[in-house]
């Protein structure tokens, strides 16, 4: 097993890494909140800030052609897409959630390159301020666990 051979410490270890941050503007107050816990948790995990590209793009359905570009430059180790999609009352929630979703899966597949997408999708914006800073801390967990993972699968 690939990840048998290895601790969760070590498998947490952000040293060298290079990671591609995407973050939506809409819902600015939300996904502020994401960056900042993302790159507080990275940080943490030793990913030396200048190791971190950021950019902004102007909402959830923007967020997967960015990080096709982050990825076509296989500069990266791992990419998070950061995003906030609540609830309204019409059909344009279903859309643009499950669109974004799809985008960022399928730029992850293409590139076999980690993302962690953290465009959240919730009822209400009380509910979006209740996961800001865990699903950050989380999208940085992920990333720096996920491309140690392969990493050691090759």
């Amino acid at each position: 097993m690939f990840g048998a051979d290895k601790g969760k410490a070590d498998r947490l270890e952000g040293k060298g890494l290079h990671i591609g941050i995407v973050q939506a503007r809409f819902n600015e107050p939300i996904t502020n909140a994401l960056a900042q816990a993302c790159k507080g948790e990275l940080a943490r995990l030793g990913v030396k800030p200048e190791h971190i590209d950021h950019v902004f793009v102007p909402g959830a359905l923007e967020v997967p052609v960015a990080l096709q570009a982050m990825a076509e430059k296989s500069h990266y180790d791992a990419l998070v897409a950061l995003g906030c999609v609540i609830r309204g009352e019409t059909y344009h929630f279903e859309l643009v959630a499950n669109e974004s979703a799809a985008g960022v899966t399928r730029v992850s597949l293409d590139y076999r390159v980690p993302i962690a997408n953290v465009i959240l999708t919730t009822e209400n914006m009380e509910q979006a301020i209740a996961r800001q800073t865990e699903k950050g801390v989380d999208a940085a967990r992920v990333v720096v666990e996920m491309a140690n993972l392969l990493e050691a699968i090759g």
